[in-house]
């Protein structure tokens, strides 16, 4: 059997397992592009010099002959991402499409690949891509994704399912999700730095046991709030898809709007990472955001 050719559109923490678990899988035909590659100091131009992966020059030239291609780019790039490979994708290849946007730009990029004789596949990655990496829990979506999940082992996914055939639902699934998880970190950051303020943090922390399930919930909330300050400018692009996807279903945005812009400022103070204990954490970020008065803490 001839070793399949796998194009990753995005090289940033995804397509970095992607590339590093499909080696470990005994795939070494493997090209790259990412527009942040004319920045030669980006993650992206990172990522290859640490892979040793000579990045192609254009999407195009990336994914000619490719019989698998993988995008992994942030939301708002996900049509642009497809009409950048449509001319150059080959006839029936995969086009595993990772990213975090609606519904309606799914089935925009969709139209793109399937007009140029590619098949594509949404998938929602239903966790963090650590630590499971390429055994993480996908949702596959569109009219061949039950194809692709008989072929997904072949790369290394082990963990995918088929949610629908009607592209757009595994969007929904993930982005409704998200409006939960990435709304519970916006939630624990603006509570616990003000709750910092008047001294009642510890209070809070330990208060959450009495309604939520019993947990070590101050650890959560140092996970959480460091995923926001590490991810917070490409956690607010997928809010704003979620809120888009929020108001196709016919309902205002309201938190989902605001989470978009909890994660955006939160993005601000990623140097303050990492912190020994999550009151270290909510002094940084305060510290950070000039938001210390004399006695406070």
């Amino acid at each position: 059997m001839t070793m399949p050719k796998v194009a990753l559109i995005g090289l940033g923490e995804v397509g970095r397992v992607f590339v590093e678990d499909l080696r470990g899988a005994g795939l070494a035909d493997i090209t790259a592009w990412d527009s942040a590659f004319a920045d030669p100091g980006s993650k992206a131009s990172h990522h290859a010099r640490v892979l040793a992966l000579t990045p192609a020059a254009s999407a195009a030239e990336a994914v000619a002959g490719a019989d698998l291609v993988v995008s992994a780019v942030t939301a708002m790039n996900c049509v642009p991402a497809a009409s950048s490979v449509a001319p150059a994708i080959a006839p029936e290849a995969w086009y595993l499409d990772l990213n975090s946007s609606s519904p309606g730009h799914k089935h925009e990029a969709a139209a793109q690949v399937h007009t140029a004789g590619g098949r594509y596949v949404e998938a929602a990655l239903m966790s963090p891509i650590e630590p499971r990496r390429l055994a993480s829990p996908f949702i596959l979506g569109g009219p061949h994704a039950e194809r692709f999940a008989e072929a997904a082992g072949r790369f290394g996914i082990t963990a995918a399912t088929v949610g629908s055939e009607e592209i757009g639902v595994a969007a929904a699934t993930k982005l409704c999700r998200s409006v939960v998880v990435k709304g519970l970190e916006a939630l624990l950051s603006e509570s616990l730095l003000a709750a910092r303020h008047y001294g009642v943090d510890c209070e809070v922390i330990a208060s959450l046991s009495n309604i939520l399930p019993e947990a070590d919930w101050e650890a959560i909330a140092g996970y959480f709030m460091s995923r926001s300050l590490q991810h917070g400018g490409r956690r607010a692009e997928e809010m704003e898809e979620a809120a888009q996807t929020v108001a196709e279903a016919g309902i205002t945005p309201w938190m989902a709007s605001a989470t978009v812009e909890r994660q955006r400022w939160a993005a601000q103070f990623g140097e303050v990472l990492p912190q020994e204990t999550t009151p270290a954490l909510v002094d940084a970020i305060r510290l950070a955001a000039g938001l210390y008065e004399e006695g406070d803490g």
